[in-house]
Parts: structure tokens; C-alpha cells; sequence
């Protein structure tokens, strides 16, 4: 019984210390991941009990890592003029941009990070995006959505790309919709890649853009 209110105790005391949002690339989700983990959820991870709670708490820190690690490699385009930011709120609703992204020529990007089981191949089959044999193609309407919102507030086009670690890809680069899956390693490449073809009319967005997009805060 003594053990039992010890682990009780520390997992309550970790629980209200962690229970803050860091600014920064994957701060949602890990914010969301510490809202799952209560008390409770963290008793039975200390007595190594799974949970409903305790695996979506695990898959909300996947993302957040997954977004971290993408902020990484998106460092090396802030020092050539590019505007990046991270983890932002759309002007309405509850959803986030992971990465929001202009280049020096204004051309803008919203870039979803996604952290994906390598055991299956992610591919697109008559105008589906399959992960092995499950069609996940659901799963791109989040980018869709912020790629529309962004758009419309800043009066541009967007162009929306998802860095995809872990799952391995049929092709170097897929394409769904209009939406670019690209390996996380070559998600910079890419980037740069398009900002060479593409530039922008009128004022540069990058101002506007960290004006108006603020940082995401849990609700």
C-alpha cells in the first residue's frame, strides 16, 4: 500500500510540473500527450499497465517528435533568409500548422510533419494514399485544410507538403491532390527546389504571415 500512494504521489507531482506548453516546434502535441498522461494514466505506466490513454498519449509524442525533428533540419533555411515558423494557430478553429514556411522570393509552404511505422510502404494506388494495405488518404485533410486557411489569410497560393519519417515511399516524391509527401531527409531539397521556380507577386508574406499566425496554445 505505501508503494502504491508513492507512485500515486510522483506520478501527481510529474503530472502539475508538466503540465505547461513550451513554445516551439511539437509544443501541441506534447502539450496534448502531458494532458493525457493524469494521474491515473501515469500510475498504470508505472506499474506498466497499457492504457487507451496511455497509447494515444504515446502517439501525441511521436508527433511532437516528429515535428522536432523536422524544425532540425528546416534550421539550415533560416540562415538563408527564410521565414519559419512553428507549431502556429489558424485565425479560427482549434487547428495548427506544424511548420509554416516562406522562402526569401515569397513563396509560401505549410509542411505537416509525420512520423509513420517503417514496416509498411506508403504509396499511391487510383488516386488513394495507402500505407501497406490501409488506405490513409483521410489523413492528408488536415494539411488540406491549413493549406486552404493559410491561403485565404494571406491572399496567396500555398503549397502543401507533408515530410514524411519513417514509412518508406514508392517514389522519391509522391503526390496526392496537389499535396507533395516527400522523405524527411530530402524535405529541405525539396523546398528549395520549388521556391527556384516559383516567386511571388507583391509584398513579401513572412511579416504578415508571424503576425497574424501566433503561436498555438492548448485549449
Amino acid at each position: 500500500m505505501t508503494l502504491v500512494i508513492v507512485l500515486a504521489v510522483a506520478a501527481a507531482v510529474a503530472w502539475y510540473l508538466q503540465d505547461r506548453q513550451r513554445p516551439g516546434a511539437g509544443s501541441s502535441a506534447a502539450a496534448q500527450a502531458r494532458c493525457l498522461r493524469t494521474p491515473l494514466v501515469r500510475l498504470a505506466d508505472l506499474a506498466g499497465i497499457q492504457t487507451a490513454r496511455g497509447r494515444q498519449a504515446q502517439q501525441w509524442d511521436a508527433g511532437a517528435a516528429g515535428e522536432r525533428a523536422t524544425a532540425a533540419r528546416l534550421r539550415v533555411l533560416v540562415l538563408q533568409g527564410w521565414t519559419v515558423l512553428h507549431d502556429r494557430a489558424l485565425l479560427t478553429g482549434r487547428a495548427n500548422v506544424d511548420h509554416l514556411l516562406i522562402s526569401p522570393g515569397g513563396v509560401v509552404f505549410v509542411l505537416d510533419s509525420k512520423l509513420w511505422t517503417s514496416r509498411y510502404l506508403l504509396r499511391v494506388v487510383g488516386g488513394h494514399l495507402l500505407h501497406g494495405n490501409r488506405d490513409v488518404t483521410s489523413r492528408l485533410n488536415g494539411i488540406r485544410h491549413e493549406a486552404l486557411a493559410v491561403s485565404k489569410a494571406l491572399g496567396c497560393p500555398v503549397i502543401p507538403i507533408v515530410s514524411m519519417e519513417g514509412a518508406p515511399l514508392a517514389d522519391d516524391v509522391l503526390v496526392l491532390d496537389g499535396i507533395r509527401i516527400v522523405p524527411a531527409d530530402q524535405v529541405v531539397a525539396v523546398l528549395r527546389s520549388i521556391a527556384r521556380r516559383h516567386r511571388a507577386v507583391g509584398e513579401h508574406p513572412g511579416q504578415r504571415a508571424a503576425a497574424l499566425f501566433k503561436p498555438y496554445r492548448r485549449k
